[in-house]
C-alpha cells in the first residue's frame, strides 16, 4: 500500500513539475524582458498585466532622441489595437530618460518622448482624450547602473492603464 502511495505521489509531482503557469510579467518579451509583449502568458483582459504580457507596455529611444524605432512603432501599433478593443480604458504615457544630463533637460526630453508615443497612438485611431502624458525625466529609472546596458533600458516611454 505504501509503495502505491509513493508511486502515485511521484506521478503527481512529475505532472506538477511539467505544468507551466501564467507569466508574471517579469519575463514578458522585448528588450531585456521589459514588457515587449509576445502573447506568451495569461492576464485578465483589459488590465495593465494584459497590456504588459500580451502587447508590450514600453518603447525605447536612442540617446537624446524622441523619434520611434521600427520596433517601437510595432509595439505602439499593438497598443493601439489593444486600446481599440477596450474603448473605455484610458492610459497615461510616461516619458523617461537615463541619468545623464540635467534634471530640466531630462524632464523636457521625457515630455517629448511621451508626446511622441501619444501622437502615434492618436494617429493610429485612439481618441486623444484617452491618452495623458507625464514626464519623469531621470527620476524613475527602470534599471540602476551607470553603463549603456542600464541607460538603454531607462530611455523609454511606458504606457500605463489608468485605474
Amino acid at each position: 500500500m505504501f509503495k502505491k502511495f509513493l508511486a502515485l505521489s511521484a506521478v503527481v509531482l512529475l505532472v506538477a513539475a511539467c505544468e507551466t503557469g501564467p507569466n508574471d510579467g517579469s519575463s514578458a518579451g522585448g528588450a531585456g524582458g521589459m514588457g515587449g509583449g509576445t502573447g506568451s502568458g495569461y492576464a485578465a483582459p483589459g488590465t495593465q498585466e494584459d497590456l504588459v504580457v500580451n502587447v508590450g507596455d514600453r518603447v525605447f529611444f536612442a540617446l537624446d532622441r524622441s523619434d520611434l524605432t521600427s520596433e517601437g512603432r510595432a509595439t505602439l501599433d499593438r497598443q493601439a489595437q489593444w486600446l481599440k478593443r477596450y474603448p473605455n480604458m484610458s492610459v497615461t504615457v510616461e516619458g523617461h530618460c537615463d541619468e545623464r544630463g540635467t534634471r530640466e533637460y531630462n524632464l523636457a526630453l521625457g515630455e517629448r518622448r511621451a508626446l511622441t508615443v501619444k501622437n502615434y497612438l492618436i494617429a493610429a485611431g485612439v481618441d486623444s482624450g484617452r491618452v495623458q502624458t507625464i514626464s519623469y525625466g531621470k527620476e524613475r529609472p527602470a534599471v540602476l547602473g551607470g553603463d549603456e546596458s542600464a541607460w538603454s533600458q531607462n530611455r523609454r516611454g511606458v504606457t500605463v492603464v489608468n485605474p
